[in-house]
């Protein structure tokens, strides 16, 4: 898997999350970045960290991922920190994850809602697995 179908996974899953009515209604908006303006207006998502193992063979192109999604709120507690949360995973277990030849497989691993260690806002901690598979085109 190259760099060019990791940022493909990318697109899809920022795709989703800006096509989902639930999540911009309990965003204030559509507010998802890959890097969050200065300043930020909370809440918002950013697309954070990601960690790719190429397991190509034979025939077939694959990959396995991590992609971690963060959210970030100031306000409305720990409820309001869930149901955004909520609201992510249904946008990306509702979205078809696929292009062209590839396959992918979106696989939830775990959430977590904690206070920032400042006390002043909440962290929203999602992470995915994603596995990318393609057949490789036969040679003419």
């Amino acid at each position: 898997m190259t760099s060019v179908q990791s940022q493909t996974l990318r697109k899809s899953i920022n795709q989703a999350l800006k096509a989902s009515s639930d999540l911009a209604s309990l965003l204030g908006g559509v507010r998802i970045y890959d890097r969050p303006p200065e300043p930020a207006g909370f809440p918002f998502i950013t697309l954070g960290q990601s960690a790719l193992r190429d397991w190509s063979a034979g025939s077939e192109d694959g990959a396995d991922q991590r992609l971690t999604v963060h959210v970030w709120s100031p306000f409305g507690g720990k409820k309001h920190m869930q149901d955004i949360i909520k609201a992510v995973r249904t946008s990306l277990s509702d979205w078809p994850l696929a292009a062209g030849r590839e396959r992918i497989t979106l696989n939830h691993e775990f959430s977590e809602a904690r206070l920032d260690p400042e006390g002043d806002s909440f962290h929203g901690i999602i992470r995915y697995r994603a596995t990318t598979a393609s057949s490789r085109a036969a040679a003419a």
